[in-house]
């Protein structure tokens, strides 16, 4: 998909922030939601995403929004730092399909990145193991300041 477009809401997070799919549910406010990815590229990488919101990509958002969702993206990253102790946290956001972009709802990817492991291609490990998301879910919840 290009960065133009319209907003399809049965993508896969309109569902989710719909209640039609299950996630493993890091962080939620009035702004934004945050949940592990199911096809992590690392141990602990963690999706934020706005819940009032219709942006296909971050090029489309109004500012109001961004502002709350990067203070979301913030404290969660905080959390996962804390939680799991990486040597680094990658914080990203893809606008486009050629930019890597799979789903159409503005997120941002937090992935923690630990020296001498190599990240992972999205979704080449297969789905993860729900139960231990939800461990990790936990953990990081734990530590949401």
């Amino acid at each position: 998909m290009s960065l133009d477009g319209t907003y399809d809401d049965g993508n896969i997070f309109a569902k989710i922030l719909r209640g039609e799919m299950p996630c493993a549910r890091v962080f939620e406010d009035d702004h934004v939601l945050a949940f592990m990815d199911v096809f992590p590229q690392a141990r602990g990488h963690t999706l934020v995403i706005p819940k009032h919101s219709q942006a296909r990509n971050f090029l489309d958002e109004e500012p109001q929004v961004l502002s709350e969702l990067i203070l979301g993206v913030q404290r969660v990253a905080k959390a996962v730092r804390a939680a799991l102790s990486p040597d680094g946290v990658v914080i990203t956001q893809f606008n486009g399909a050629t930019a890597g972009q799979t789903v159409f709802h503005l997120h941002f990817h937090i992935i923690p990145r630990w020296d001498g492991v190599a990240v992972g291609r999205h979704a080449s490990g297969g789905m993860a193991d729900m139960d231990e998301l939800k461990t990790l879910a936990q953990q990081i919840a734990a530590k949401i300041a």
